[in-house]
């Protein structure tokens, strides 16, 4: 098992860090550190609380657990550390206010979701008690028609066919 520096595995991991946000496949080839060492240490510190996207991919682009871990930090920065965080990050304060606020409308998207089901499953139930009525009908129709036959054939069987006459 081979042993690296902590200078070289930080440097590693700051390289994976926003701004540079550089892919590991990339990291892993310049390097020669296995690809799997690197995700390892990636996700070591993501669980830390590190965001750290290491996907290539802007800051667009990056996954809601990391666009939240973001809103997080700089929940408590003022406006002058805000800046400072952004410029270390390579991103600008609109986008962590635009994700402050979706984070803030969160809850009220799966309120609207919940309401919309509920509403959904009220038509939903409606509609079967609707079709559960007129089934009742149709068998209750289907078995009158049913003995109407057989006690026309019984009458047949007993008087006989009335066209003789």
């Amino acid at each position: 098992m081979a042993r690296y520096s902590v200078e070289k595995k930080e440097w590693i991991l700051r390289q994976m860090m926003a701004p540079l946000n550089r892919p590991i496949s990339e990291l892993a080839d310049e390097t020669g550190i296995h690809v799997v060492t690197l995700y390892s240490w990636r996700r070591k510190a993501r669980d830390s609380g590190v965001v750290m996207p290491g996907n290539g991919k802007g800051s667009n682009d990056w996954s809601s657990a990391e666009k939240f871990r973001v809103v997080l930090e700089t929940m408590t920065l003022s406006e002058t550390e805000l800046s400072e965080y952004c410029r270390s990050k390579g991103l600008y304060p609109e986008q962590v206010a635009q994700w402050r606020e979706a984070c803030e409308k969160a809850n009220d998207q799966v309120e609207s979701r919940q309401q919309y089901t509920k509403e959904k499953e009220k038509q939903s139930a409606r509609r079967i008690k609707e079709l559960e009525r007129e089934l009742k009908r149709k068998e209750a129709a289907l078995a009158e028609a049913a003995a109407l036959i057989i006690l026309k054939k019984k009458a047949n069987a007993i008087w006989g066919d009335g066209e003789d006459d």
